[in-house]
């Protein structure tokens, strides 16, 4: 029988793992545990479209939420297959360009970076104790979001401040989003049928967190997120870019001290704070398109214009375009948004498909240009099988997926 792996994905309030076949990609179990920290906290479980939901009432928090996953491996008898736990880790600072095996050594540098991403590390680290825990004697590999973008050129990731803040603080421009950007760009070449060396890419990633990253060779060039996943485009929650002076002018206007400004900016703006309806891209664009909801409609021409913008300037380190790919969630699903913003990049001479544009989601991929545009893509990610395939090399078992180095 064939190894499993394990994915973790952990959030503050959330517990998101899969379970799947090391080989093939294909998922033999997950499972969402939310509210945790909370009385009603419960973990749902998925197998081949079978849910089942558990209270976590006993033990409301990430160390439950694993303990539950692995008596549902036990009643599945695939306990003793897993053989290898991934991690999703976001910030991994300059420390890491490329996957690691967890150690003492690991954890206190990862602990290191808390400053750099507070919302994220931090449930990070608790998600690699809960399975540690959980597995103990299985190897952990921590898989970074910040790792693609190490080939960022220096006057890419380098802000305009005086250079103590770099040296001395790591100030700087990271990106995030790197194990989707990885495995798209992999794809995406196999689809075009070339080499990922020749490859010249513009890849929007747009989920709940947004980003677009120019790939060139199969390296990050430039990258919209940047110190923080606050950077960029506007997201469900996160306004993205904006004047740092409006830090100071938020707190002078409502009171409000610094920390609660950043709460803000990344809690209460995006879709949410523009639309006043909902964080919620699906319901947005239902909103927009059945009732002409006026803040519905200016959080998609906000998002749609924002988006075109760091397109086109993607364009620039890449000085070729093969395709303009779109990925996540969003981008795998929400038609509208990408028929406005294509609306938008008619100088780049892109021009979409309608009727390829509204075939091609929920899990179909594939070109959605019109002929003698450059090509436009919607590729799904598989961040989970990315995962699974660095826990397999740095673990120490056979991989049978070898594409990334074609």
């Amino acid at each position: 029988m064939e190894d499993l792996i394990l994915v973790v994905n952990c959030s503050s309030s959330l517990f998101k793992a899969t379970i799947l076949n090391s080989r093939s990609g294909d998922i033999v179990l997950s499972c969402l545990a939310a509210k945790l920290g909370q009385a009603d906290a419960y973990i749902t479980f998925n197998r081949r479209g079978n849910r089942s939901t558990i209270s976590l009432a006993e033990q409301p928090d990430h160390h439950g939420a694993a303990a539950e996953l692995l008596e549902e491996t036990r009643i599945l008898g695939i306990e003793r297959r897993i053989r290898a736990i991934g991690h999703r880790v976001v910030h991994g600072g300059e420390h890491y360009s490329d996957s690691v095996r967890i150690d003492d050594k690991v954890i206190a540098a990862l602990e290191a970076c808390i400053a750099l991403a507070p919302l994220h590390n931090p449930a990070n680290l608790t998600g690699i104790r809960a399975a540690q825990a959980a597995f103990p004697g299985l190897p952990n590999v921590a898989v970074f979001d910040t790792a693609f973008h190490h080939t960022l050129p220096e006057h890419a990731y380098t802000y305009a401040v005086p250079r103590a803040l770099y040296r001395e603080h790591g100030l700087r421009r990271y990106g995030f989003h790197g194990t989707a950007y990885r495995y798209v760009t992999r794809e995406t070449a196999a689809i075009l049928g070339k080499n990922i060396a020749d490859t010249a890419l513009v890849i929007a990633y747009l989920g709940a967190g947004s980003s677009v990253a120019a790939v060139l060779g199969g390296a990050s060039q430039d990258t919209s997120m940047g110190l923080t996943p606050l950077e960029g485009l506007v997201m469900d929650t996160r306004s993205g870019d904006i004047d740092p002076g409006a830090f100071e002018f938020i707190e002078n206007a409502t009171g409000l001290n610094s920390a609660q400004v950043t709460a803000l900016l990344n809690q209460k703006s995006g879709l949410l704070g523009l639309s006043e309806l909902s964080a919620d891209m699906r319901i947005i664009e239902k909103s927009a398109i059945q009732q002409g909801h006026a803040g519905a409609l200016l959080a998609l021409d906000v998002s749609a214009y924002r988006l075109a913008k760091y397109i086109a300037a993607m364009c620039v380190p890449l000085g070729r375009l093969d395709a303009l790919v779109f990925t996540g969630d969003i981008g795998e699903n929400a038609a509208f948004l990408r028929a406005k913003t294509i609306a938008h990049l008619g100088i780049l001479g892109l021009r979409l498909d309608d009727e390829a544009n509204e075939a091609t989601r929920y899990g179909r991929g594939g070109a959605i240009n019109r002929p003698g545009s450059p090509c436009i893509l919607v590729v799904p990610s598989h961040e989970e099988y990315m995962i699974a395939q660095d826990t397999c090399r740095l673990a120490g078992l056979d991989q049978a997926d070898q594409r990334e180095a074609t």
